[in-house]
């Protein structure tokens, strides 16, 4: 039983192909392997080793510009890396909700670019708002940021930008629609700038801009995601029948059909669709 579990478990990780579950599984599994590294350390009772800090050091995204040219990779790493089971829990059930909605509209190419650069965009406003704000100047030099909010924001704020109007139900306050959503986010995140960890909100409003900035974009049919489409290789494939020529236009996505059922969810919501306007955003999402 526990065996079929752990497969399965592995299979929607790592083999499922779903972006959602396989980013969760990353922050999980490394905020699990960074808790019982830091085990030994604790019971040890070594006071000058401090494994919480020695994480946030190398892993962590500094505030310091100086920092960068050796701690470049952090504006990756530290998209996986939690100050806590509460800041685990909260990003991943973000993800989790807004991710397969996310994917019901857009593809895991998309997925995986939003998630990552809208992160990187949350660093970069990080490191703006130390450079920019004498309030951080005394922490400038020490200061890092570590979570996935900046990049669970860049999904949620670029569905909301999608479908504004798509309503979702929330216990205790009914039915809300996105725009409405992802608003009162970005409202609390305003209100948290006077705070201890207004730094990280800067980083959570950087990945919230990304998301509406490549949304906006994407609707005027610019789609940065292509800089990670893989080139397809060449082959040449010779079938001149008329049988597989009417499958090939069958086949293909028609772009105007798909921007007119996205203005349509816009407007009336996701269920306003009738079951050939579902299918065909469904394919469309494959390409």
């Amino acid at each position: 039983m526990n065996k079929s579990f752990f497969e399965e478990l592995k299979y929607k990780v790592f083999q499922s192909g779903n972006p959602v579950f396989f980013y969760i599984g990353i922050n999980v599994l490394i905020f699990l392997i960074v808790a019982f590294m830091g085990i030994p350390f604790f019971l040890s009772g070594v006071s000058s080793v401090d494994f919480p800090a020695f994480v946030r050091e190398y892993f962590g995204y500094p505030a310091s510009i100086a920092k960068l040219p050796v701690r470049f990779y952090t504006a990756i790493t530290y998209q996986f890396f939690h100050d806590g089971f509460f800041h685990l829990l909260f990003n991943m059930l973000w993800l989790f909700w807004m991710g397969k909605l996310f994917l019901d509209f857009l593809n895991v190419r998309q997925f995986h670019f939003v998630y990552l650069c809208g992160g990187i965009a949350g660093a970069a406003m990080y490191t703006l708002a130390y450079t920019l704000f004498p309030v951080f100047s005394a922490s400038a030099g020490t200061a890092t940021v570590i979570g996935a909010s900046a990049s669970v924001m860049a999904v949620i704020v670029a569905v909301a930008t999608l479908v504004p109007d798509y309503s979702i139900k929330m216990m205790l306050l009914g039915d809300v629609k996105l725009k409405y959503l992802a608003m009162g986010y970005i409202a609390m995140d305003l209100v948290g700038l006077a705070s201890p960890n207004g730094g990280g909100i800067f980083a959570h409003l950087g990945g919230a801009l990304f998301g509406f900035a490549y949304i906006t974009l994407l609707q005027k049919g610019k789609d940065w995601s292509k800089l990670f489409k893989r080139k397809p290789k060449l082959k040449v494939v010779r079938n001149d029948s008329p049988k597989s020529a009417a499958k090939n236009k069958t086949s293909s996505v028609n772009q105007t059909e798909v921007d007119a059922i996205l203005d349509k969810i816009s407007k009336s919501g996701y269920d306003k669709l009738s079951k050939d306007e579902k299918e065909t955003l469904f394919k469309a999402s494959k390409h």
